[in-house]
C-alpha cells in the first residue's frame, strides 16, 4: 500500500502482474492484468473518500 499526500491517492497492491486495463469507478480505478485479475486498486481523493466513509459508517453506528 502507497499513499501519494500531494496527489492524495491511495494504492492498494493487490498482484505482481503487469497492468493491460483499468475500470473506472468514480473515485476508484481498479486495474486488471491481461488475464482479468486485479493488480491494483487505486483510490483518488483518498482522504476526503475514506473520512466520508467512516462518517457514514459510525452514522450507522450510533443509529443503531
Amino acid at each position: 500500500m502507497r499513499y501519494d499526500r500531494e496527489g492524495d491517492i491511495l494504492d492498494i497492491l493487490v498482484g505482481d502482474g503487469q497492468i493491460h486495463h483499468a475500470e473506472e469507478h468514480g473515485r476508484i480505478i481498479v486495474n486488471y492484468d491481461e488475464e482479468g485479475r486485479v493488480v491494483e486498486i487505486e483510490i483518488l481523493d483518498a482522504s476526503k473518500m475514506l473520512s466520508e466513509v467512516l462518517a457514514e459508517s459510525l452514522g450507522h453506528r450510533r443509529g443503531k
